[in-house]
């Protein structure tokens, strides 16, 4: 493989590009180069000081040096310790290994904690063995790794019979990985640091460690990398690392415990255990921020590829979306919110709809965040009947952006007029088109001094927006507090014909909230018992404000008017 990779592509591989933003794939962040030849490298934090080591020309397809300067590994994968070319007088020593993602594990059918192991991608391998790194305080016992430098993919494409993956495999894997196009007819190599010394049976071989002190260091590691919460189907002494010193004795701490490394990643994964806290963490600590999402967030550095904008007085977090080359404007001045709303956490989750006549979907995203994401109709002419004096006041007016209806929402907000949560924007990235007949233009046009970060418009006519909303099951704060007790949300016309309110209530609850919009200088020119959400709480009963009155939020935004709106 090694030769069908060169095949004298050092020179198309001198002039590269790379990008400016980094590229976060499965909780890493990555230096992505692209190379003229169209191989890609993608550079962790420890590989990035060695970029120019770690080119592909100066430790790999320069066959010449790579014959004199690699050794072949035992095991039975593709590995190589390399040395690279010297670069400013400074070269380094890196394992190599041909990621076996979608390939059979040898032997697999015939052991049963086997049965159903996958071999990582390299992406799912480098974000597991920076997770176990950064595990180190969670619990007692150290497990000391090699350090992730890079990822290698070679422009050529192979037959899956020469890469040994199973089409089946690696569609499975492929569906995993919305942050980055994984390509199953390409090789991937991952680079390691190379650490110095000899696994436990060499050790054993050359007898620096006796039987029982081999298999008792394997289990010790297993078992600290237990409490740590990970496993590795394939415990081997094989892949454990000790140090000869030059009495022949492994160096050993000051109470005499040998010290060691683990090595060989591709069947690490967390146990069930840890997986359940990692994405309970994850939710708790989004809730708690989204509480204080517009608090001036100073001791928060946002990344280069993050920009924060204020549009009609509502602060977000603005970035691309490399996955779908689309926009994101999560609500707020929180980068860390930022990576919950990209599209490949929600996107393609199950999702219920929840409307007939709309595309709206109640969906949890793969971090467990409920979501109610919605397109907007912005740039349609709506469908209302213009013999009607309502309706004809709704044609003149025209679907909201959806800017404006986050806008509307923040404003009713802070003026005491409970709505839904709204979170982010999202703009597709792929190309579309609104038929002649149905096309309203007006919104483009208020909104095209309104430009992004980068130069474009806000507001594009050939792209779809989607809003997105928390799904209602109760305040952020209660929920940050004690996330349980969820409330069930209802809208006021379902809660009538429920029998939960009666016909009064539900005609009076509709006037009360006409005259309070009415107050801050909001017309809803379709106001209605869908529009406004009722809570029930985990026994079933009505929550109440303040007041004693049933607790009101409003939850559609598409045709509320401010009287006094600027565009600028």
């Amino acid at each position: 493989m090694l030769n069908e990779l060169r095949a004298d592509k050092m020179a198309d591989s001198q002039t590269i590009k790379i990008d400016t933003e980094p590229e976060k794939i499965l909780d890493v962040e990555y230096a992505h180069i692209k190379f003229k030849n169209k191989s890609d490298l993608y550079l962790t934090k420890y590989g990035l000081p060695f970029v120019e080591n770690l080119k592909p020309e100066n430790f790999i397809l320069d066959k010449e040096w790579f014959d004199n300067n690699s050794v072949r590994l035992s095991g039975t994968s593709c590995t190589y310790k390399v040395k690279t070319k010297s670069i400013a007088q400074k070269s380094i020593d890196i394992v190599i290994k041909y990621n076996r993602m979608g390939q059979d594990i040898p032997g697999a059918e015939h052991i049963d904690y086997l049965g159903s192991a996958e071999f990582n991608s390299p992406f799912e391998e480098f974000s597991l063995v920076m997770e176990l790194r950064n595990s180190k305080y969670e619990s007692k016992g150290v497990i000391i790794t090699q350090k992730p430098l890079a990822i290698y993919v070679p422009q050529e494409r192979l037959e899956l019979w020469q890469v040994g993956r199973r089409k089946y495999k690696m569609q499975s894997k492929i569906e995993k990985h919305n942050e980055v196009i994984l390509d199953m007819f390409r090789p991937y190599i991952v680079i390691y640091e190379w650490i110095k010394g000899i696994d436990a049976v060499q050790a054993y071989t050359q007898h620096r460690l006796s039987q029982k002190q081999m298999e008792q260091l394997t289990v010790n590691a297993e078992r600290t990398m237990r409490k740590k919460g990970f496993i590795v189907r394939d415990r081997k002494p094989h892949h454990i690392i000790i140090r000869p010193q030059k009495n022949g004795n492994p160096l050993a701490d000051q109470r005499g415990n040998i010290l060691y490394a683990v090595v060989d990643y591709e069947l690490l994964e967390r146990t069930p255990e840890r997986d359940k806290i990692v994405k309970k963490v994850k939710r708790i600590n989004y809730l708690k921020r989204q509480t204080s999402r517009f608090s001036n967030r100073s001791e928060e550095i946002i990344p280069p590829h993050l920009k924060h904008v204020t549009i009609f007085g509502v602060d977000y977090i603005y970035g691309h979306c490399e996955s779908t080359n689309g926009a994101l404007w999560v609500v707020g001045r929180d980068p860390y919110l930022f990576d919950y709303f990209l599209p490949e956490r929600w996107e393609k989750t199950p999702r219920t709809k929840l409307s007939v006549n709309h595309e709206i979907y109640h969906t949890v995203t793969k971090d467990n965040i409920n979501v109610v994401w919605k397109v907007s109709k912005v740039g349609y002419t709506p469908e209302m009947d213009p013999f009607k004096k309502d309706e004809r006041k709704i044609i003149r007016y025209g679907y909201n952006s959806p800017f404006e209806e986050i806008s509307i929402a923040i404003y009713l907000s802070r003026h005491g007029i409970r709505t839904i949560f709204p979170r982010a924007i999202y703009k597709t990235g792929t190309k579309t088109a609104i038929a002649r007949s149905f096309f309203d233009g007006r919104r483009y046009k208020t909104h095209s001094k309104l430009l992004t970060p980068h130069g474009d418009p806000l507001l594009q006519r050939d792209k779809s927006y989607l809003l997105i909303w928390g799904y209602w099951n109760g305040p952020d704060e209660k929920l940050a507090v004690l996330d349980g007790d969820y409330y069930k949300g209802i809208n006021a016309l379902d809660a009538y014909r429920n029998k939960e309110i009666s016909l009064n209530e539900y005609i009076l609850l509709i006037k009360n909230k006409k005259e309070r919009l009415a107050k801050v200088g909001v017309e809803d020119l379709n106001l209605g018992g869908r529009h406004l959400l009722l809570s029930l709480n985990s026994k079933g009963r009505l929550v109440l404000d303040q007041r004693g009155l049933p607790d009101i939020r409003i939850c559609n935004f598409e045709f509320l008017k401010m009287k006094k709106r600027k565009y600028q």
